[in-house]
């Protein structure tokens, strides 16, 4: 299990920073100096993640920490050590911190508001449809359970599938992934 931290801007410099959110989350503000690595793709950036923990420690952020917790726990099976921003970026603005946002940056919703709007729209469709059609109201029952499963497994699928869509990938100011790993290489 990963043990947040809580680390002050003036500490910032001892670390390297890996911000795990979507690349659309990474430009709507992030802490500075910050790296994206989408939590779906760390097993692919673990040679320069490797690399990057040799020179000092790695500071693992997403919005609020669960993402950060979870990719922490990843990195450590490959052998990666790693830490994560207590509460993430939200905390972390606040406490007053500067985020950096990239000119002109779209902004779309943060993952967790995409995750509660979608849920609860099949939630209320699966409602509506099941007085015509009474089996319907299994689309409510599944979105319930699915969401039970993330509370217990600290995981969502719904989120999964949320990051691949267009609005949540990179806008064409973004450094491509590719550039990302060798910076962070070194």
């Amino acid at each position: 299990m990963t043990t947040p931290v809580t680390v002050a801007p003036a500490r910032l410099a001892e670390f390297t920073v890996v911000d795990v959110r979507t690349p659309g989350e990474f430009a709507g503000g992030h802490v500075p100096g910050a790296y994206n690595i989408p939590l779906d793709r760390l097993d692919e950036a673990a040679t320069a993640l490797r690399a990057a923990a040799a020179r000092g420690p790695l500071l693992i952020v997403c919005a609020s920490g669960a993402r950060s917790a979870q990719g922490c726990d990843r990195l450590r099976a490959l052998g990666i050590e790693a830490l994560s921003l207590d509460g993430g970026t939200g905390a972390w603005v606040t406490a007053g911190h500067p985020v950096e946002r990239p000119a002109g940056a779209r902004t779309p919703w943060p993952m967790d508001r995409q995750v509660r709007l979608t849920a609860g729209s099949l939630v209320v469709a699966g409602f509506a449809a099941g007085s015509a059609w009474p089996p319907a109201h299994w689309l409510s029952g599944l979105v319930g359970a699915g969401l039970v499963f993330s509370a217990v497994t600290n995981t969502c699928g719904m989120a999964m599938l949320l990051a691949r869509l267009p609005h949540n990938r990179p806008g064409t100011d973004a450094v491509p992934f590719e550039e990302t790993l060798l910076r962070l290489a070194g």
